[in-house]
């Protein structure tokens, strides 16, 4: 079935928004990608790495760009279910019924934001699954239907407590989002001050794009068929099971959403290899990432689909080796030396995971930790 031409305008208008706010984030496309995907498909992203990354701007500029107001807050071991839910109406509990009112709290909001997610008590942590999975909320006796497009989600780490695990599993996506290189800091001061500058509703390329057209887009979903890279898609998951990377079911199910919505969003109406793409993201901690990368991305490549970034280019990793040999001469104090250190061994770290053949340029690092170290004990 060929897709409508009102589905294809839209997307073409979703294209523009996505493309506008890459524009103003410095090294950040892959997230603006999946923070889209995650939209058309209604499914939770989680978002890994230290604070002040840029998470959470990212969904509130797309937020504000979709014009859906956004539910954004910052969690910890004492949040209150209130502060999440909303308080209770104390008219209706003095008539003896408990209701909470929710207006402008998490279950009316279309898009969330929880930062410092597994910081959460046994009640809110049922209370989201239920959420999640299915956009309802237990209003006292009442079950209210939640408005909720996606949930969008930030944490240092996935947590190893078995009693977060089935949580976890829930967010479909993620995505693990590293500070600015070194490499790229001139782009990141440029594009970050110019935000400040303006407020996140600022990004409004399409001032008619609403919340409804997310909903048409999710509803022509299954429209696009997938048969041609069914068989592709199960041998897939066979040889990720070889690797000893297991997914649950329900992950595996959500893995065909994905590859619907990434045809989509290419404005197609047929499933092809090159949009695996986004099974990268499909992990369920960290270090399965490579593995994923390392049997997708050929797949997609071959079939003609865009160049997964999972780690940094090589030619970045040798400019960060230049930039921080050049700096060695300056150095004084033990604070300084250390940090100095400390950026050797994490360049080394990223060398011997994505580039471990690069002998050269190993060798060069470890000639200059060792002019660091001698500079350190003269000074």
């Amino acid at each position: 079935m060929r897709l409508s031409d009102d589905t294809l305008q839209i997307i073409k208008r979703l294209q523009r928004i996505t493309d506008e706010i890459k524009s103003r984030f410095a090294r950040r496309d892959t997230a603006v990608d999946l923070i889209a995907l995650a939209l058309v498909c209604r499914e939770p992203l989680l978002l890994l790495g230290p604070p002040g990354t840029g998470k959470s701007e990212l969904v509130a500029r797309f937020a504000a760009a979709v014009h859906c107001e956004a539910f954004k807050y910052l969690l910890t071991q004492i949040t209150d279910p209130s502060e999440l839910f909303g308080p209770p109406d104390l008219e209706q509990f003095h008539q003896g019924c408990y209701h909470i009112r929710t207006e402008g709290m998490l279950p009316t909001a279309r898009i969330s934001f929880l930062d410092e997610v597994f910081q959460v008590s046994s009640v809110i942590l049922n209370t989201l699954i239920t959420l999640i999975q299915d956009r309802n909320f237990h209003n006292g006796t009442e079950r209210q239907t939640a408005p909720l497009i996606t949930l969008f989600a930030a944490a240092h780490h996935i947590p190893d407590d078995p009693t977060l695990r089935a949580f976890s599993d829930r967010f479909t996506l993620r995505l693990t989002m590293a500070p600015t290189p070194d490499t790229s800091l001139g782009e990141l001061l440029d594009k970050g001050w110019a935000l400040e500058l303006e407020p996140p509703e600022a990004i409004s390329i399409d001032s008619s794009f609403t919340p409804d057209h997310l909903d048409q887009l999710y509803q022509a979903l299954p429209e696009v068929a997938v048969d041609e890279v069914s068989l592709l898609y199960q041998n897939l998951l066979r040889h990720l099971r070889t690797e000893g990377l297991i997914l649950s079911d329900r992950r595996m199910i959500k893995g065909l959403k994905l590859i619907r919505a990434a045809a989509l969003l290419d404005r197609r109406d047929r499933a092809n290899a090159r949009d695996l793409w986004p099974l990268v993201h499909l992990w369920n901690n960290p270090e399965e990432a490579e593995i994923l990368r390392e049997i997708i991305q050929p797949i997609v490549e071959e079939a003609g689909g865009p160049t997964l970034e999972s780690y940094r280019p090589f030619e970045d990793l040798r400019e960060d080796l230049q930039l921080l040999a050049s700096r060695t001469p300056n150095l004084h104090g033990d604070g300084v030396f250390t940090a100095h250190l400390t950026a050797f061994g994490q360049l080394r770290r990223e060398l011997m995971l994505h580039y471990p053949d690069a002998v050269e340029l190993l060798s060069q690092l470890d000639a200059e930790v060792s002019r660091a170290l001698e500079a350190m004990t003269k000074k």
